[in-house]
């Protein structure tokens, strides 16, 4: 499973399937062993040995066919130092941090769902009274007659489903939230009930009886780019940008009062790799002085001294700066701020004019994919864009926008990787109390024992910030608390 994933990351990686495909034999499937899932499945115990003796000598024989194939591919596509040097080291890491798990104070997260109930009531009052009547918020075709029949929100066209209701999607609502105050309210509100079914309700049930942790479980094998994900719970995405969001890390806490959570997270990894992969020598420098990256591009971008950039300046050369790696258009950078399109596209151009290796590099990346089939991370992750060269411009723009930022992602996460299993190593090696136990995008988190607590920070630090040698250096920020929020 994970050798495929490296050779074809874009593809399921279960047993059946591969040897469909590469084995062209379809092996017996479990479900004619003991049937199908519900009350009449039969247990393992009520299938003769026979049976189940047959079955396992096939699923051997399978493996061992997969395994010889794969090991070929892995030479050929260049991948065979990744599996054996970091995605194979990673399967013990990611199992300890499954089994060790995380505290949650339950009892806070039953306080945050009161509050947030308030709220939610406090909302669809105010939203009834902006439509003068009542009406079931989570219905969109109700949502959609209140909006543009009632309220003619956005005037008269308005985007229709198939069914013929109108849309009332989050993207659409996000374009008309100036147009009308109720706009607004229905975010908000919409928030609020998602952050407390998904999350606040949702988490207390995740905690085992037993170890009174939740332990999530990692996916190796799922993001084409090479990054982890989690499921039961999802950590990856506890929300972060707002406020309210945020609060749900406050749930997750140290082990007891003899720890500390300790957060290292990677600073703007995604663009000190960009910077490094183009070669561009304005941003490396800017990096290597340990500039503010996004001041440093707004002084040049708006031809003005580093010290007198001001905040909107900084923010428009952020917005800039990260949408950039997602192939950011003008009217997709004008959405994201308060420029006008015509100012996008002029702060766009400047950026380039700034950055000119970055334009260089960015095409060269659509290149190489369109030549190759595939682009690469810094240590020779592949992705396969199948539809580079598509005749479809909407479906060959997605494919250009992941040849530039599939490396970037994608080096990212390698780095991570390894920084994980030589962490991991030491902590072992060395006999440390201490445990790492989550990963999220571009951080860890730990449950560090006091008496470790001087002694881990300077560790978890150089291993994260030498796991790859850049022309640009690594920076890992850490933080600690007795929850995930505070330490963030």
């Amino acid at each position: 499973m994970i050798a495929h994933y490296l050779i074809n990351p874009d593809m399921r990686h279960n047993m059946d399937i591969l040897s469909e495909t590469y084995l062209k034999y379809s092996p017996k499937s479990i479900e004619d062993l003991i049937g199908k899932k519900g009350k009449n499945q039969l247990s393992m115990r009520d299938v003769p040995l026979e049976d189940i003796k047959e079955y396992a000598a096939e699923d051997a024989d399978v493996t061992f066919q997969l395994k010889e194939n794969f090991t070929l591919q892995l030479d050929n596509t260049g991948t065979k130092k990744l599996f054996d040097e970091i995605e194979i080291p990673l399967v013990k890491v990611l199992a300890a941090m499954e089994k060790e798990g995380i505290r949650v104070d339950v009892d806070f997260l039953k306080s945050l769902s009161h509050d947030l109930g308030n709220d939610i009531q406090k909302l669809e009052t105010t939203i009834y009274e902006i439509a003068g009547e009542k009406f079931n918020l989570a219905s969109p075709k109700q949502l959609g007659d209140i909006l543009f029949d009632k309220l003619k929100i956005g005037g008269a066209k308005q985007k229709k489903t198939k069914t013929g209701q109108y849309a009332t999607g989050e993207e659409i609502l996000n374009y008309l939230v100036n147009e009308h105050e109720i706009v607004k309210a229905i975010l908000d509100w919409r928030q609020l009930v998602k952050l407390q079914n998904t999350y606040v309700d949702a988490l207390p049930n995740q905690v085992d009886e037993i170890t009174k942790r939740i332990h999530t479980d990692y996916m190796q094998t799922v993001a084409a780019t090479g990054r982890l994900s989690s499921n039961n719970p999802n950590l990856q995405n506890i929300p972060i940008r707002t406020e309210r969001g945020r609060q749900i890390r406050k749930a997750f806490v140290a082990r007891d009062e003899n720890y500390t959570l300790v957060s290292a997270d990677y600073s703007q990894i995604e663009l000190r790799i960009i910077a490094a992969l183009c070669g561009e020598e304005n941003m490396i420098k800017a990096f290597q002085q340990g500039e503010d990256i996004h001041k440093s591009t707004a002084a040049k971008v708006f031809n003005v001294p580093l010290e007198e950039v001001t905040k909107e300046q900084r923010s428009h050369a952020k917005t800039v700066n990260f949408g950039i790696i997602y192939g950011v258009s003008a009217f997709g950078l004008s959405n994201q701020n308060s420029l006008s399109r015509g100012e996008s596209a002029a702060l766009i151009e400047a950026y380039y004019i700034t950055y000119p290796k970055l334009k260089s590099y960015i095409q060269e990346q659509i290149e190489s994919a369109r030549e190759n089939g595939f682009v690469q991370t810094i240590l020779g992750r592949r992705r396969y864009l199948k539809d580079i060269n598509s005749a479809n411009a909407i479906v060959r723009g997605a494919a250009e926008r992941n040849a530039v930022n599939a490396p970037i992602q994608g080096s990212a996460a390698d780095i991570i990787k390894i920084a994980m299993i030589n962490i991991h190593k030491r902590l072992i090696a060395e006999n440390w109390k201490s445990k790492m136990l989550l990963q999220v995008h571009d951080e860890l988190v730990f449950d560090v024992h006091n008496s470790e607590l001087e002694k881990i920070q300077p560790m978890i630090k150089q291993e994260m910030e030498q796991a790859v040698v850049l022309s640009v250096p690594l920076e890992v920020e850490i933080g600690i608390g007795k929850d995930w929020l505070e330490a963030h």
